[in-house]
């Protein structure tokens, strides 16, 4: 009997992890994850946004419009920085990082700083915001390479 023809790619599958890390996310209105793959294929971390441990997901708001103290912005740990900090390994050098969207400029630091070496994203939606813009001037400056990923498979469904 042959292999069967249409599994996921290794791109597909870390992607899918990161996916599925985002419903972990309790953001009204954007739901990102992040997953940490090293040059072995194996998954050294995993993060979504978020608020840091112990800070109440129910008193603190969720807003995103009004006095900065009173929105989402200040209190929220992005997927790619939750990945980074919850990582299995001391040395990220060299790994790639799936992400739902592109990461901002806050995150691109922590990317580089840490040694990831490639980004893979799904949407690139605030393509125009200036943090995106930085982002990708400092990843152009120190190498690190980043390409949309446009998955063959759109749909993965979990049968239980």
């Amino acid at each position: 009997m042959p292999k069967r023809e249409d599994y996921i790619s290794w791109d597909e599958y870390f992607m899918g992890v990161a996916v599925l890390s985002s419903m972990r996310s309790k953001d009204p209105n954007t739901q990102v994850g992040a997953c940490i793959v090293n040059q072995d294929k194996k998954i050294v971390g995993v993060g979504y946004n978020g608020f840091p441990i112990g800070v109440s997901d129910d008193e603190i708001p969720w807003e995103r419009d009004g006095d900065w103290l009173d929105t989402k912005y200040p209190y929220v740990c992005h997927a790619e920085l939750n990945a980074i900090l919850n990582s299995v390994n001391s040395s990220l050098k060299g790994c790639s990082l799936y992400v739902g969207l592109f990461p901002c400029n806050e995150c691109a630091k922590a990317i580089i700083q840490v040694g990831i070496k490639e980004v893979i994203f799904l949407s690139d939606k605030y393509a125009d915001a200036d943090n995106t813009k930085a982002s990708k001037r400092m990843f152009d400056g120190t190498g690190v390479t980043y390409r949309q990923l446009k998955p063959k498979h759109t749909n993965i469904t979990l049968s239980l």
